[in-house]
């Protein structure tokens, strides 16, 4: 658990500095922006693959219960992460209906996300591991709001929308068919 908690906490530590503006400048003037771009990325995939073998060693371990989700939570979770994908997705996407109501669709994504996972695994890897997540974009949105970065202006649905629905669906679909092979955890079990 000790491997899980460390990686969550580089990974999402180093994604909190976006939201510390001054921080962040101060660091891309004394390293420059490659520099700072590269340490930024070095680091998450240290906190990447801790939380990563972190849960394998976990979930090796024996799970360790804390509620019994209903067997229907897993459906809706199913729901839920095309809804995600599909909001990350609109993130990189051509301007739309999507993203401009969404505002911030990566944070919207993760949010979702991880709330899925959380209503369909009642252990406390589980928990800690998409809580952390959760915890996290709930707190980066709440930066964003602060600062006034409002997202895009309102823009009818589009090219952006049909990107970010396809894109996202065949993520989905991926996620959905190797999700066992990724993280050792059958989607539907």
């Amino acid at each position: 658990m000790f491997l899980l908690i460390l990686g969550i906490v580089i990974f999402l530590g180093v994604h909190t500095l976006t939201t510390l503006r001054e921080t962040r400048t101060g660091l891309i003037e004394k390293y420059g922006v490659n520099g700072y771009k590269a340490a930024y990325s070095i680091i998450s995939l240290i906190g990447l693959v801790l939380i990563i073998y972190g849960f394998g060693a976990y979930r090796a371990g024996g799970y360790i219960p804390v509620w019994n989700p209903p067997f229907a939570m897993a459906y809706v979770a199913v729901v839920l992460t095309w809804i995600a994908f599909v909001s990350l997705a609109a993130a990189y996407s051509p301007i739309g209906k999507i993203k401009s109501t969404l505002k911030h669709p990566m944070l919207v994504g993760v949010k979702i996300w991880a709330l899925a996972h959380l209503l369909a695994n009642g252990d406390l890897g589980s928990m800690i591991l998409f809580g952390s997540f959760l915890a996290w974009a709930v707190y980066d949105r709440i930066r964003v709001k602060k600062r006034g970065d409002m997202g895009p202006a309102p823009a009818p649905f589009g090219k952006g929308d049909w990107t970010a629905i396809g894109a996202g669906t065949a993520a989905w679909l991926l996620m959905f068919t190797f999700h066992n092979a990724l993280s050792g955890v059958r989607v539907l079990s």
